[in-house]
């Protein structure tokens, strides 16, 4: 009996992507229903950039490299007053609060000392329920609560997939119609029935049926547990 080692891969309910700039945000709206096909996700928020999400907990981190060649022995005590840096500060370097000043200021004995961007290194942590990632400028947050709903959308997204790759691997053409037979398990049992049709429309199945035994059937490894299937031309 073949296996197909693969993982279901399920879909998220929402991204949210905050723009650093009024550009920023004009390019990501433009591109927002091709990254939802490509990453599979439902809803892509974008936030103009002079707006804040308020469960966003943005940090900051001295970049030690820039600031030991801009001040060198006060380096350490810069560093330490950066670090204590808090909502209204991250505002003033990224110039939500001015556009046209993206630096802060912070006095030290020695002086005022002027906190450029190019100084720091602002991320921004998880939230309860999201997976927060940073590249540079750019946060994406995802909401990764997957509901039953996502999950039964999710397992017949993945059957579809396996079930084109089988067609694939046996040959058939693309005109080809088939019968689809699925063991009935209860793991997949609400799915298969809610999205039959979809399943059908995809895979140019004739019918998507669940049965409770199969002879001689594919073995497909759904996370924990297997799926016993049956694909064959319809004559």
């Amino acid at each position: 009996r073949r296996k197909a080692d693969k993982k279901v891969r399920q879909p998220l309910s929402k991204a949210v992507v905050p723009a650093q700039d009024e550009t920023s945000y004009k390019q990501l709206l433009y591109i927002a229903d091709l990254v939802k096909a490509e990453v599979n996700i439902k809803e892509l928020e974008i936030i103009p950039a002079d707006t804040d999400m308020d469960n966003l907990v943005k940090k900051v981190k001295p970049n030690f490299k820039t600031l030991g060649k801009k001040f060198g022995k006060q380096m350490k005590e810069i560093a330490e007053a950066i670090s204590k840096f808090g909502k209204n500060e991250i505002a003033d370097i990224e110039g939500k609060n001015n556009p046209q000043v993206c630096f802060t200021m912070i006095s030290l004995p020695s002086g005022n000392i002027k906190i450029e961007p190019e100084d720091v290194e602002i991320i921004t942590e998880d939230m309860p329920g999201w997976l927060v990632a940073n590249e540079g400028k750019l946060t994406v947050a995802l909401d990764i609560t997957i509901t039953d709903e996502l999950l039964r959308e999710g397992i017949a997204r993945e059957l579809v997939n396996r079930i084109q790759n089988i067609r694939k691997s046996n040959g058939y053409e693309i005109v080809d119609k088939i019968v689809v037979e699925i063991e009935s398990r209860p793991e997949i049992a609400d799915a298969v029935t809610e999205y039959a049709n979809y399943i059908a429309t995809q895979t140019l199945a004739n019918s998507v049926t669940l049965v409770e035994k199969l002879n001689d059937p594919m073995q497909l490894e759904f996370d924990e547990y297997t799926v016993a299937i049956s694909i064959t031309k319809s004559k």
